[in-house]
């Protein structure tokens, strides 16, 4: 549509002397009066394949992070408690769907998304490919993984293609309700009985280092930061989303009398910055490309889902003369 090439591969920086320079002149002067780009806008090709990545690993996020949780609304504890998650899975493919219509006004079908996905070819949240064991592993996910999904949110939401930060208004609105009602199951526990108690520390023992891990590499090895904030693509760098997701839960798990596995973490008086135990980025690396504990069962259940969904969508597609039951 746009050509240039195949807007879907990777791009290197190189690509940017290429592009017209007094366009990109003023592309960039438009990003750095605050001004929003939109779809019909004139854009450097990095720009907007870097978008694209972004914005369809997102809503391949909230597609796939669906699933862990989504086993447990049959088995969560109680009525209430079954209402609300099967409500918040309801919300975070809805957040998908807005994200897939973003990332489609730059070019790339939704079909096109979606079958990167299900064939391994697009990436998404590491998170999202351990396995929940228990309802306290789903309250993790729905306090702190939601939690860090809001702090990236939040500051890309001010950032500079219009229609990426108008679905990141509507879905942060949601996922502050979400972050409540997780924050409420883990309160549940963290002062419940000794084993609810210590089912949620042996949740948080679990997720700690994939948390970590949850809002990238660091800056000092990120291929795309920097060129992403110098567009506002994203706003908050790997390391600044981190600490400020540290800044702001930390003191609330500790405030429940849980721990931390991390012997190492502490907050510098001097810097004010978190010192904590590098992660494994290699395992990152690792279960990012498609080698995760639950990578492959995640991929099934969505490739699952797309062929016995098929039918809807090819029966869409038919123009309304063929279901015309002619009268005798």
């Amino acid at each position: 549509m746009y050509g240039g090439g195949n807007l879907f591969e990777p791009m290197s920086k190189d690509a940017l002397k290429e592009e017209d320079p007094v366009k990109l002149s003023e592309f960039e002067a438009r990003i750095e009066r605050g001004e929003k780009i939109e779809p019909a806008d004139w854009m450097p090709q990095m720009y907007r394949r870097q978008l694209i990545r972004m914005i369809e690993q997102h809503a391949h996020s909230e597609i796939i992070g669906a699933l862990p949780e989504g086993t447990w609304i049959t088995r969560a504890p109680g009525f209430k408690r079954k209402l609300a998650l099967m409500a918040k899975v309801q919300d975070e493919v809805g957040h998908a769907q807005l994200l897939y219509s973003a990332a489609e006004t730059l070019g790339k079908s939704r079909e096109a998304m979606i079958n990167d996905l299900i064939n391994g070819k697009s990436k998404y949240s590491n998170v999202f490919n351990y396995p929940a064991f228990t309802w306290a592993d789903c309250c993790f996910i729905s306090w702190l993984v939601d939690a860090g999904a809001i702090v990236n949110q939040m500051a890309n939401a001010k950032g500079s293609y219009g229609p990426y930060c108008r679905a990141l208004a509507r879905i942060t609105i949601e996922e502050a309700f979400h972050l409540k009602y997780g924050h409420h199951c883990v309160i549940h526990l963290a002062t419940g009985t000794p084993t609810q108690r210590k089912m949620m520390q042996e949740a948080i023992n679990r997720w700690w280092k994939p948390m970590l891990q949850f809002f990238g590499p660091p800056d000092r090895i990120s291929a795309h930061t920097e060129v992403l904030m110098k567009w506002k693509v994203k706003m908050l760098s790997n390391d600044g989303c981190r600490q400020q997701w540290l800044d702001m839960y930390v003191p609330k798990i500790w405030e429940l009398g849980l721990t931390l596995p991390d012997d190492k973490l502490r907050q510098n008086p001097d810097t004010g910055k978190w010192e904590y135990t590098e992660p494994d980025w290699d395992e990152f690396k690792k279960v990012i490309n498609g080698d995760g504990p639950c990578n492959k069962e995640r991929l099934a259940v969505r490739r699952t889902a797309e062929e016995r969904g098929r039918w809807v969508r090819e029966a869409l597609r038919k123009p309304k003369s063929e279901y015309v039951v002619p009268l005798a």
